[in-house]
This record gives C-alpha cells, sequence and structure tokens, in this order.
C-alpha cells in the first residue's frame, strides 16, 4: 500500500482524507506488530498512531496551502496580499469617509488647508483650492477621524475656516463612509476586475482603473453606442460612469485619460481636466444617490438567543444591503439569508416569522425595493429593527 500523499495533476493539487491517512498507519502498525493488535482510540498505541497520522496530515495540508497561496482564487490573508501584487494592486487598507463639497465664492479666492463642518465631524478640503471664474468649484473633502463617518446631503455647511472670499459651502450628496480593511473576498474580486486594465475595451479598461483609485467602494458603468438618448437618460455615444468613494478630481482623471476620442460623458459631477497639450475637458459622471433602507424583523426568541445575537442580526443585515451593488434592487426574501447569519449556530437560537422593508421616510411593507441606475441603497444597525417575541 502506498503512502497516501498530496498530488498535483493536470486538475490542481489534491489531498487524501484523514481516514485514508488514519488507516494506512494503522496497517503499517499491524504489519510490524501483528493483525492482532487493538488500536482503537481508547488504546495507548491506537492514540500514538492517530498522533502520526495527524501530523502527516497537517503535513499534506501545509502542502495544499502553499500551492493555493499561488493563486489569487485561493490564497488567503498576507498570502493574497502579496500574489495580488503582480496586478499593481495592493489590499486596501482602512480609510477615511469623504464627501463632495460644493464651494461657492469669488473667483480666483485660494482656500489654503480650508475646512468644513457639518456641526459634528470635520471635513478636510484640498491643500489648495481655487474658486474658478464661475464662481463655484466641487471638490472631495475627507473626514479627519478615520471611519465609517456619514454625513446627509446638505448637511456639511459651516465654514470652519474662515477666508476672505470663500462665501458658502454645502454637499449636494450624502458622504461616502470609510472603509475597513479590505476583506480576502472583496480583494479577490478587486483583482480579477483589475486585470481589465489593459484590456483591449475601452469601458473595461476605465472601470478596472476607476476600482484601483483609493477611497473607492463600489462603482458601475452603463455605455449608449446608439444614435439616441438611451432609457437611463445617458446621451448618444456616450458613457456614464457611478462612483461611490475616491477622490473626484482622480476619477475625472481616469476617465479623461483612458476614454475614446470623441466619446462623451455623462453625469451630475463635474470636474475639468486638462490633457499633455493644455486643452481642458470637462468630465462628468455620477455620485451614487445613496438610498437608506428601513428592515424590520419579527422573530420568536428560542433556547439560547441573547441580545448579542440580535445585534449580529443587525450588522448582517445592514451589510447585506451596504454591499449591493450600485442599481441593485433590494430583494425582500433574499434578505432573510443574511437575517438567519447564513445559516450559523446561532440561527438556529431564533425563527423570523416576518420582514418589512422600505425606503427611509416610506412605510414599510413586503415588496421589493427598486433603485435607479445611479442610485445605492445603504443601511447601518439603527436602521434594522428586531420584533422579538
Amino acid at each position: 500500500m502506498s503512502v497516501p500523499i498530496d498530488t498535483i495533476d493536470e486538475n490542481g493539487i489534491t489531498m487524501p482524507t484523514f481516514d485514508a491517512v488514519l488507516s494506512y498507519f494503522q496497517d503499517q502498525f499491524r504489519n510490524i506488530y501483528g493483525q492482532d493488535v487493538y488500536l482503537g482510540n481508547d488504546s495507548q498505541d491506537g492514540q500514538w498512531v492517530g498522533i502520526i497520522a495527524t501530523a502527516h496530515y497537517d503535513s499534506c495540508a501545509a502542502r495544499v496551502a502553499a500551492y493555493n497561496a499561488f493563486s489569487p482564487a485561493t490564497a488567503q490573508g498576507g498570502g493574497l496580499s502579496s500574489v495580488v501584487k503582480i496586478n499593481g494592486i495592493a489590499r486596501a487598507v482602512p480609510t477615511n469617509s469623504t464627501v463632495d463639497l460644493t464651494i461657492v465664492g469669488q473667483a480666483g479666492t485660494t482656500i489654503t488647508n480650508g475646512i468644513a463642518s457639518d456641526g459634528v465631524n470635520r471635513w478636510l478640503l484640498p491643500a489648495s483650492v481655487v474658486v474658478p471664474g464661475g464662481g463655484s468649484i466641487t471638490v472631495t473633502a475627507t473626514a479627519q477621524n478615520a471611519g465609517a463617518i456619514t454625513a446627509l446631503s446638505g448637511t456639511v455647511t459651516t465654514i470652519t475656516t474662515p477666508t476672505l472670499g470663500w462665501q458658502s459651502v454645502t454637499n449636494a450628496q450624502a458622504a461616502t463612509a470609510g472603509a475597513p480593511v479590505e476583506s480576502d473576498a472583496a480583494l479577490r474580486r478587486r483583482q480579477a476586475t483589475s486585470t481589465m486594465i489593459p484590456s483591449l475595451t475601452v469601458l473595461e479598461g476605465i472601470v478596472g482603473a476607476i476600482a484601483n483609485l483609493a477611497g473607492v467602494t463600489r462603482y458601475a458603468p452603463y455605455e449608449n453606442d446608439t444614435d439616441s438618448t438611451d432609457g437611463n437618460g445617458v446621451p448618444s455615444h456616450s458613457i456614464a460612469l457611478v462612483v461611490e468613494g475616491g477622490d473626484a478630481a482622480a476619477i475625472a482623471g481616469v476617465i479623461a485619460q483612458k476614454k475614446a476620442p470623441g466619446t462623451g460623458t455623462y453625469g451630475t459631477t463635474t470636474e475639468t481636466v486638462t490633457d499633455a497639450y493644455g486643452i481642458p475637458h470637462v468630465i462628468e459622471f455620477f455620485r451614487p444617490t445613496v438610498k437608506r433602507v428601513k428592515v424590520s424583523i419579527a422573530l420568536t426568541a428560542l433556547a439560547g438567543y441573547t441580545t448579542g445575537i440580535g445585534n449580529s442580526i443587525k450588522a448582517s443585515v445592514a451589510a447585506y444591503n451596504t454591499a449591493l451593488a450600485i442599481g441593485g434592487d433590494v430583494y425582500l426574501h433574499r434578505i432573510y439569508t443574511p437575517a438567519n447569519l447564513g445559516g450559523a449556530a446561532d440561527s438556529l437560537t431564533y425563527n423570523i416569522t416576518a420582514i418589512q422593508i422600505a425606503f427611509d421616510g416610506d412605510s414599510l411593507g413586503t415588496a421589493d425595493l427598486v433603485t435607479a441606475f445611479n442610485e445605492a441603497a445603504f443601511s447601518d444597525v439603527a436602521d434594522v429593527t428586531l420584533v422579538v417575541t
């Protein structure tokens, strides 16, 4: 009988089961000490053979892990962080929240290290902002503190560092919350997208480059190559990018650099990009309109249920809604999966009897929630309510 070991063939790497390994070492032990030797788990000899079998099995598993660490599809943790460097990307570190601010002031006014506030949090403008001839400019401000700092639309209205000529500030869209350390699953998705940067399809190349910008969390591309405006309102022969997070100027720079000549851009956020020949180009794209989703979950508590488990339910549902793609609809019955914690052991401590959802400001109900192409669902823990009986 050959030693059961991991093998590599055209199908990749495979390893033996623990039962096969244990059976092999038991057979070898009996060949030495006799076929009548007792090797049950309650015997000293059986336990010794089990220790040897476990060591061999763990050695096989370690080699399989090392083999898998060379592929971004199967690598984990530090190994994944290392292997994605071949695509010119790195695991995203925790980021600060960002918000697009409309600065209004006298033409030519220079704002140095400006700070705006929503009354609670301070938002740092770029180091130097010059108000153009039109009297207004949109810039991306960064939260002073790291983490998921939020600010509703129209709330960042206080000028914390008064500057002569700076008249007002406001945010048309809600802030984009900062992100935690990038998970393995998210990094794998971004690695797959990053391979499109040098692609032959222009739109894929734009998407791949935008996905690799710091702070970008969600994005959705739309292209209208027809001779008429499409159903989303995208003009003919134009592209529309909806991008959550990231610096507005950097996003516009990528679009200007990679879009095909003569292709128009469409969106509500406007940036002017000057090319290598000194020619200014107006680039438009969308920031997603955040649609806050309220969720009410009715459940019956069973043996072992605790408030800690309830908090896990809230966090799971909130994370699910926030991870939906831009333009992705919120389907009621799909919320049952995160509400049941993906089938984890804690889900056995309660039984969900009903779920209702609604956009913030609407009445709760059981209808699916439809989002527009430039809208994004969002929930935090406070948006999820549990009714426990």
